[in-house]
């Protein structure tokens, strides 16, 4: 067994009495270690029976047998004697039996102690291997299971891609993308993290914002030549609008700011989809005006296939968040997704629009909007 393993299992506080030897075992008589070691009654949950026994007890016990002494022992586990002492003799009161024969000069196992050895060992074994497996995992190179969980446009569009990144960086990851806009489940569904419009309505999830989720009235410049593009909120009844159901049925709202009010509207639709890349797609080809996300629409709106209107009207910012369950005692693989996920997606600059259409400034975006007032292209 690992030496500091071992010696984790076994810490006791030994307050008591430290660095004094303890008095000569103590045992009872036949019938009443029999009465404290009696086995569970019949049809107890044996798991339950065995929460009592003292597992430090065990862990000294082992190393005792190992060690041949119990001043070895108290070396390799870092506690004083006195502390193994008590912690076996706790034991050997549990179980009604004596595990060591004592003497001045020599410390052996009892045949109920060999029996209890050559039980206990093994399991101890796996035990120590399975803490020194959780401290890799902990302290060694991020590897394992991650189930990522995003809402299917972002996913898409911006996860997806960046996953190559990921795995050349951590090559002993493996990760699983699950693409639904429904709420998210961390422990039914068994998500490690997930992305979010949006915070989460649950006080155990922490939120950490990527980027501003803007939202942009968007047409083609075909359409513009078209129909025009309208000038304020009202003209949008005169305009093709196409619209996106979400999962729950529900048909997603316009949202605008009207003098610092929130404002949501549901214009008639020409063109009604279930998927947001179809409802962009359907906007670059002209069919009609559409409400889209800036982590959508922003490349299109640079190079000019997409113009931008009402831009005064824009929605407040409800910010695009990675979210999982908490700081405390984050798992490698989970903290190094985090960070290494942030970084990128801050990097793509997918909100540059947010301050590009300000009054004034266009910064080479083709917007349909100028000094506070929309217009058409000519």
């Amino acid at each position: 067994m690992n030496d500091d393993s071992v010696a984790g299992l076994a810490r006791i506080d030994d307050r008591r009495g430290a660095g004094a030897d303890s008095p000569p075992l103590r045992h009872d008589s036949p019938d009443t270690a029999s009465a404290q070691g009696r086995s569970a009654p019949e049809g107890a949950d044996t798991l339950a029976a065995s929460f009592s026994a003292s597992y430090a007890g065990v862990v000294a016990f082992i190393t005792v047998a190992a060690e041949g002494s119990f001043a070895k022992a108290a070396d390799r586990l870092g506690i004083g004697r006195s502390a193994v002492s008590r912690s076996v003799q706790k034991l050997e009161s549990q179980l009604g039996a004596r595990l060591f024969m004592r003497t001045t000069r020599s410390t052996s196992l009892t045949r109920e102690g060999e029996l209890f050895y050559a039980n206990c060992n093994p399991g101890v074994e796996r035990i120590v291997q399975a803490l020194d497996a959780m401290r890799d995992l902990r302290e060694g190179p991020p590897r394992g299971q991650l189930r990522i969980a995003s809402t299917v446009g972002f996913g898409r569009r911006v996860v997806a891609p960046l996953l190559n990144a990921f795995h050349a960086r951590y090559p002993q990851m493996a990760t699983e993308l699950v693409l639904d806009d429904g709420p998210v489940d961390f422990a039914a569904d068994r998500v490690d993290v997930a992305f979010r419009e949006g915070r989460l309505q649950d006080s155990q999830v922490v939120a950490k914002q990527l980027i501003p989720l803007q939202r942009w009235l968007c047409a083609s410049p075909d359409y513009a030549r078209r129909h025009g593009l309208p000038q304020q909120l009202d003209d949008l009844p005169a305009h093709r609008c196409i619209a996106l159901r979400q999962c729950s049925g529900r048909l997603s709202a316009w949202e605008f700011n009207v003098d610092g009010q929130a404002r949501a509207l549901h214009p008639t639709a020409r063109h009604t989809f279930n998927d947001a890349d179809l409802v962009l797609q359907a906007a670059l080809d002209g069919q009609g005006l559409a409400q889209l996300a800036g982590y959508q629409a922003s490349s299109y709106l640079r190079s000019g296939q997409l113009l931008a209107c009402l831009g005064r009207h824009a929605p407040a910012d409800r910010g695009h968040y990675l979210c999982y369950l908490s700081r405390q005692q984050l798992p490698a693989r989970i903290r190094v997704f985090i960070d290494h996920m942030t970084v990128q997606i801050r990097a793509l600059d997918l909100h540059g629009l947010a301050t590009s259409c300000r009054p004034g400034r266009h910064h080479g975006l083709r917007l349909a909007v100028a000094s506070g007032a929309d217009s058409a292209p000519q």
